[in-house]
């Protein structure tokens, strides 16, 4: 039996609107299991990143329990969620949020940076991560001299680099067109195969879609279906 690294019970989320609350997540209950390839599926404002973020421990639920990777993320302080990203969580974002200034590799090391690893280690990380997204031959570019698809691979080898349990990508091919879309998303697969890291997703594009083992559909905050891919 796989192990469980993150658990939803009965979680709600509301955010305040004037003088009463919009419910963005109501009575959300999940598990997820080390190596998934999953995602939440749903339109603008069906809760999907919301949720995504609660994960990621970027927020918190107003109602409910959240635990991921042993820790109850609702009772986090903002140092021990930090600690608890920096060190076991990815994350892979539409925008791709490169820093300008640096290179493809100052980019890629800069989750490592934060770990105050010696530099040997680091390097052979850094570099590793690059040979992973096929991006070694543009390791001394920086951001403006690199195509869309070629920096959100950036962005998934800065997710990889540390190997985190947990990979969280928020619509991560929103800006991409269909062969850079499907580049993208063959290596995140692979990297699921090869580290068994546990990817989740918040997409509504049919391209990730089909890629996905398991579809959680999501309908005005509540869990409208949760599937297993066909075959799985």
């Amino acid at each position: 039996m796989k192990e469980v690294i993150a658990t939803i019970k009965d979680m709600s989320k509301a955010f305040p609107t004037g003088p009463s609350q919009f419910w963005a997540l109501k009575h959300i209950n999940l598990q997820f299991v080390r190596g998934e390839f999953s995602g939440f599926v749903g339109p603008s404002g069906s809760g999907k990143t919301t949720l995504l973020n609660i994960l990621g421990s970027l927020d918190g639920p107003t109602e409910g329990e959240v635990e991921v990777l042993g820790a109850n993320v609702h009772q986090l302080s903002q140092k021990a969620a930090s600690k608890l990203r920096s060190e076991h969580i990815g994350f892979i974002f539409q925008t791709y949020n490169l820093l300008p200034v640096y290179n493809v590799y100052e980019n890629v090391e800069f989750p490592l940076l934060l770990l105050k690893m010696d530099s040997a280690k680091r390097d052979k990380m850094v570099k590793e991560a690059i040979a992973w997204v096929g991006l070694s031959d543009k390791i001394k570019s920086r951001p403006a001299q690199l195509s869309g698809g070629q920096c959100q691979r950036v962005a998934i080898a800065r997710a990889m680099v540390k190997k985190p349990e947990l990979v969280l990508a928020d619509e991560p091919t929103a800006n991409l067109d269909t062969e850079n879309s499907h580049h993208i998303l063959d290596t995140m697969a692979r990297l699921n195969q090869e580290l068994g890291t546990t990817f989740i997703f918040s997409t509504h594009d049919e391209k990730v879609i089909k890629y996905l083992k398991r579809v959680i559909r999501l309908v005005d905050g509540e869990v409208a279906s949760d599937d297993l891919a066909s075959g799985i």
